[in-house]
């Protein structure tokens, strides 16, 4: 896991435990208080999201106490986890840029590829100015890498 995936973990981590838990815990307290909780609509949502709170709570720290946080300004070379790689279509020619990082931090949308994606596959062990083929739902991409950096 790279630093930053790590620190936003632990940051919704630390709001679920101090912030939304205790917020959570006063709603079903106030909600016990109307009485009838059989037929409580604010109790049983209250319940209901402190479920998922707790479950949440329950699977970032499963997540944090097994991660490694690696430093990517220590690696070079081939792609490996961390690398941030600009590629190319071969056939668009339109440009993109990706981090690889864990499946936990992943967000497509922000340039953060899940190392278990196609595309990070085929990239792992590459250099600068390969070809890499991907098998895509849409078919099969070519793609030359550009750049690759560990910042």
């Amino acid at each position: 896991m790279t630093r930053a995936g790590h620190a936003a973990l632990s940051a919704e981590l630390k709001n679920l435990t101090s912030v939304e838990r205790p917020a959570i815990i006063q709603a079903i307290a106030e909600a016990r208080e109307h009485g009838d909780l059989s037929e409580n609509a604010e109790y049983h949502s209250a319940r209901e999201k402190h479920s998922f709170i707790e479950g949440r709570v329950k699977e970032l720290e499963g997540i944090l106490s097994l991660s490694q946080i690696v430093d990517p300004k220590t690696l070079s070379g081939t792609i490996k986890f961390s690398a941030t790689v600009t590629i190319v279509d071969e056939d668009t020619d339109e440009e993109k840029t990706y981090q690889i990082v864990g499946q936990h931090e992943a967000d497509i949308e922000r340039g953060l590829l899940n190392i278990q994606s196609p595309i990070a596959r085929a990239l792992i062990g590459k250099e600068e100015g390969d070809s890499v083929d991907v098998r895509t739902p849409g078919g099969l991409k070519s793609y030359e890498i550009l750049k690759v950096a560990y910042i």
